[in-house]
């Protein structure tokens, strides 16, 4: 990604006042603030344009009659559309934020700049209450997930309504796509909307367009010259009109080449929509937000800001800054950059999936994630077809409504694995959100759709269930069933935008009625569906839902054995699971008053955590004060203060958090098309241990060692690509390249989906080279299929990496081994092994502050416990909680066996099939207590023993030996010249003897031929999982950010 362009969501780039990682001073760059008015985002090149059009001093130009004030009006408007694009940022910000620190997320009241929260209603803030009763299932990484997904959309029956950042209609739910084309997105939504189901999708709407002053040109130069007094002489116009044509010119050439805003993603929801809406008249997808008016909206707001100002050489200087305004988003219509962020699936109004997955392009993977999907004997054992075969270190997604625009060569690279977290659930909370997918499709509907009068677009109505249990009435609600949900007026002052029908119930009914209990949670035995309660039994169970809510937090207090999360600690497992829906929302994005729940949920679990905190998330970017701005949420303010508590009291207490070693941009990182990811290092490593008030200096700062309290992993695998000698032999035999066959295979893969892949699998190509690798493999007898991925070798009983064959004589099999970083892309928060927060909002502003991306997440609290240990002693640790922590730690261990998609077991279904896990293995035992000194001792070796080899073999960067850029160019560029480097060096006619492509083994630390190719899998074999350490020194002694790389309050705002 390139530093022109701004990341479109959280999972972009941030940025913001920079500090000298060795002093924590601020520095002086080219900022906003900058003194002279020329930092920020023009540079130099405006100076050089300036001086181009700049009429020399003592020119003796003429000045009659006001022409002095003339002469200089060039100067004055180039310099002032300098300062205004300056300005925008700041005014921007103070029209999205108001004044002040009005999100401090420290406070109890969460007052923000359109209202003060509700807090007294629910818990958090949230719109909505605790509620027990639900059945919850995690899913970790996306074949199971996208599973259970698939088996959910194949059973719909009524509506399916979906939430999206990225939709991707050509996404196999199910792999390998040659076994499963009816699982294809497009065609399971098509076979359900020709059942008669209603599909409702909302997917956010990428900025498709800079912010160009080619709206206005030559409109604007023009008006602003018409303005000028009737009286001025023709060489006062003339000089006027040159002025303003230079500095339209000069600013447009600017943005040209570093413009203000510039397209960020190469996804395309207009794809989405189109590809979709064409498949059924039952299928509807709105895209939000509309991030500029049009131009005719922009013109009028801009002239109407110019009706009252006269051409003056003083009021000159300011006009350029209020025409600027108008353009750059001075506009109730503008909303920046801000993203809907959801991932959201309804089912029937029943069964709901979330979590971090996006359904598109990049997120399906297993738990060992191959990174190599080369298949010499059958393409038809493809895994990740076009598109979905991304590395998004290496290049972005080219074009995504065309398969065949992906350039990555899955013979030379490797793809990027996936590592997330997501959950499906039923019971009580889907009211909740239904609620909230009604409320953002009506009101986009309102804003946006309802004017087009498309039969196929409708508001959606929702009954309202005051309670949101099944049967129970809270005193006061209407009947069931007596009006649709709408929501509220933003303008209501009882509710404060939030539904009347959210209102908290009390616990739920009679535990000892079995056949009323809720069908079976995530980890339980199944039981009987809830029945409709009669009369009587209604009247009973209210009152004695009301009496345990009276009694509740004495029984939990005392009970329970330990402090509760929350009053819901220590129910009865015969509550079902309780869940809580928060969210970050706002009136650009749902029409309500601004809702930081999310936030302040992570914040209060982290202050009332007992033990231990795990956090996995794609960002880590928070501040521990306010002298940390631009950052505002206070996550690692609460992370401190509970660290410090614990250190205080001589308390053991560890937090663990996981997230990637880098944003998923492409680039080398000394490049200038890798600035905004290096923006985004920064601020985390301001975050984590640098800057003066990042977090594990305010611990040290206290006198304690932060290391014993708070550690940062990522995640990294290899594989090895089999470009074997099967393939040499199938294409010299066919005449076919392996690319060829394999795009033919593709495009049948890809069709539309009305059409069937074998309608184009017998292509020419295809076959020809089929037919030649099947001759191959009978003739030599190679076993090329057996080991097109070597993932499996770090895994649990996989094979050791040893004892592996290597089918090409032709091709040293040390070039053939390759590594990535495998992203985290998760937003999970796991507490104390008995409160869990998993969902789509990640851990930055963007996510966090509420205003800015919209995010949904879900707290669950299962008062269902297991036996368990912490820190050496016995404890009652919450199934849900216990069961997904450990398998995550299983799976980045390695202490978890190889995933078989072909074999779904029962944690590939939808809920109501029970999470399935091996309580009291020995891999289970090992992992257990996630404070003795025996796991902490495996987790700390394991992620130190892979850093070590995956840098001793691969030089993968970051790394702890990298401190300076120098070092940077000896340990990594050396070795690894970026392609465009390589043009331009072949161009002068230097030459590097020494270089390898990017993610391959640095051979020449190693012996040559087949004895090197030994030596790299002695040190591989030793690799175990995916955990690595977080290189917490890499560029240490330099400003990552500041070379080449200016920011300013406009860039901030979304960078964080």
């Amino acid at each position: 990604m390139s530093s022109k362009q701004l990341p479109s969501h959280g999972e972009g780039v941030t940025s913001g006042e920079y500090h000298d990682a060795s002093r924590g001073a601020p520095l002086k760059g080219d900022t906003f603030e900058s003194e002279g008015g020329e930092g920020g985002i023009p540079g130099d090149k405006d100076r050089k344009v300036q001086s181009k059009y700049k009429a020399p001093e003592g020119s003796g130009q003429p000045s009659a009659g006001g022409s002095e004030a003339s002469s200089s009006l060039g100067s004055f408007v180039f310099n002032t559309v300098l300062d205004a694009v300056h300005d925008i940022g700041s005014g921007l910000k103070k029209q999205l934020v108001g004044g002040g620190e009005s999100h401090s997320h420290t406070h109890a009241g969460a007052q923000c700049a359109d209202g003060i929260h509700d807090n007294d209603r629910h818990r958090y803030g949230s719109f909505a209450p605790e509620r027990t009763g639900n059945n919850v299932k995690w899913y970790v990484d996306g074949c199971s997930y996208m599973w259970a997904v698939s088996r959910a959309l194949e059973q719909a029956t009524e509506t399916i309504w979906i939430l999206g950042w990225w939709i991707s209609p050509e996404l196999y739910l199910r792999r390998p796509p040659s076994k499963n084309e009816q699982y294809r997105l497009d065609r399971l939504l098509q076979a359900a909307a020709q059942r008669g189901v209603k599909v409702n999708i909302v997917v956010y709407k990428e900025v498709t367009q800079a912010l160009t002053r080619k709206y206005l040109s030559p409109t604007m130069p023009k008006y602003l010259q018409s303005l000028l007094p009737s009286h001025a002489d023709p060489i006062s116009k003339a000089v006027v009109g040159f002025g303003l044509a230079a500095t339209f010119a000069s600013v447009e050439y600017m943005e040209e080449e570093n413009p203000l805003i510039a397209p960020p993603l190469t996804v395309s929801s207009s794809h989405t929509k189109h590809a979709l809406e064409n498949l059924h008249p039952n299928i509807a997808v709105f895209r939000h937000p509309d991030h500029l008016p049009d131009p005719q909206t922009l013109q009028s707001a801009f002239f109407s800001s110019l009706q009252n100002i006269s051409l003056t050489a003083k009021e000159a200087a300011s006009l350029p800054s209020d025409a600027l305004k108008a353009i750059y988003g001075m506009h109730d219509e503008v909303i920046l950059y801000w993203a809907h962020h959801e991932k959201l699936c309804l089912i029937d109004g029943k069964t709901a999936f979330m979590g971090g997955l996006d359904l598109c392009y990049g997120r399906w993977d297993i738990n060992q994630h191959p990174i190599a999907d080369c298949h010499p004997s059958n393409l038809e054992d493809i895994v990740f077809p076009g598109q979905d075969y991304n590395n998004a270190r290496i290049m972005d997604f080219q074009d995504v409504a065309q398969w065949q625009n992906n350039k990555l060569d899955r013979k030379e690279s490797s793809r990027m694995g996936w590592s997330d977290v997501s959950i499906s659930l039923s019971g009580p909370v889907v009211e909740d959100l239904r609620a909230h997918f009604v409320e953002r499709w009506n009101f986009i509907y309102d804003e946006k759709y309802e004017v087009r009068k498309d039969v196929r677009y409708m508001r959606l109505s929702f009954t309202q269930n005051a309670a949101g249990a099944v049967g129970y009435k809270v005193p006061g609600a209407p009947p069931s069933g007596s009006k649709p949900f709408t929501p509220q007026s933003q303008g209501s002052t009882s509710d404060r935008g939030q539904p009347s029908y959210l209102q908290s119930a009390p616990v739920s009914g009679d535990m000892e009625d079995n056949q009323e209990k809720t069908s079976s949670r995530g980890l339980g035995q199944g039981t009987q569906p809830t029945r409709p309660y009669d009369h009587h039994k209604q009247q009973l169970k209210e009152a004695v839902g009301g009496f345990k809510a009276s009694i509740g937090h004495v029984k939990d207090q005392y009970l329970s054995g330990n402090q509760p999360h929350s009053r819901l600690q220590g129910e009865l497992e015969d509550a079902g699971i309780a869940c809580q829906i928060v969210r970050s929302c706002a009136k650009w994005s749902h029409g309500v008053p601004t809702e930081h729940s999310i936030a302040n949920a992570y914040i209060s679990v982290i202050e009332n955590s007992q033990h231990f905190v795990y956090i996995e998330n794609q960002f880590f970017i928070t501040a521990t004060s306010d002298k940390q701005k631009p950052v505002r949420n206070k996550v690692g303010a609460a992370i401190v203060e509970r660290i410090l508590r614990a250190a205080r009291a001589g308390e053991k207490y560890k937090v663990i958090v996981v997230m990637p070693a880098i944003p998923a941009f492409a680039g080398d990182l000394r490049d200038d098309a890798s600035l905004g990811t290096r923006a985004i290092m920064e601020f985390q490593y301001n975050s984590i241990n640098r800057g003066g008030h990042s977090i594990m200096e305010s611990v040290a700062n206290a006198g304690y060692d932060p290391t014993e309290y708070i550690r940062f992993y990522n995640l990294r695998n290899y594989d090895r690509i089999n470009v074997n000698q099967l393939l040499r032999e199938a294409e010299q035999r066919s005449g076919v390249s392996y690319d060829d066959a394999r795009k033919e295979y593709e495009q049948a893969v890809e069709l539309p989906a009305e059409m069937s892949g074998g309608q184009v699998m017998a292509q020419a190509n295809l076959q020809q080279y089929h037919r030649a690798a099947e001759q191959v493999r009978s003739a030599t007898g190679l076993r090329s299929r057996e080991w097109d991925t070597v993932s499996e070798c770090y895994m649990l009983r996989g094979q050791d990496v040893r004892e592996i064959p290597w089918e090409n004589a032709d091709y040293p099999e040390i070039n053939a081994f390759v590594s990535e970083e495998l992203y985290v892309h998760s937003k999970l928060l796991i507490a104390d092994d008995r409160i869990v927060i998993c969902g789509s909002a990640n851990l930055n502003d963007r996510s966090q502050l509420g205003y800015h991306d919209s995010e949904i997440a879900i707290i669950i609290e299962d008062p269902s416990q297991i036996d368990s240990y912490m820190n050496g002693r016995p404890y009652r640790a919450a199934r849900f909680a216990a069961t997904l922590r450990r398998q995550i730690f299983r799976n980045h261990l390695g202490l978890l066996p190889a995933q078989d998609m072909g074999r779904p077991d029962q944690n590939f279904e939808a809920i109501g099939v029970p999470n399935v896990y091996d309580h009291g293995s020995r891999e289970d035992q090992m992992v257990m207590d996630p404070l003795s000194d025996t796991f902490l001792h495996l987790w700390n070796t394991r992620a130190k023993t892979n850093t070590d080899v995956f840098g001793r073999v691969f030089h993968c960067v970051p790394h702890d030996d990298v401190r300076t850029w120098n070092d940077y160019d000896s340990y990594y560029r050396h070795f690894f010249i970026p392609e465009d480097t390589k043009r331009e060096e072949s161009r002068k006619g230097s030459k590097k003897s020494s270089t390898y492509t990017g993610g391959h083994v640095v051979a020449e630390n190693f012996s040559p031929g087949e004895q090197g190719a030994r030596e790299v899998k002695e040190l591989l074999s030793t690799i175990k999982g995916t955990l690595v350490e977080m290189p917490l020194l890499f560029l240490i002694n330099e400003d990552i950010a500041k070379e080449g790389f200016t920011l300013n309050a406009f860039t901030e705002e979304v960078y964080t």
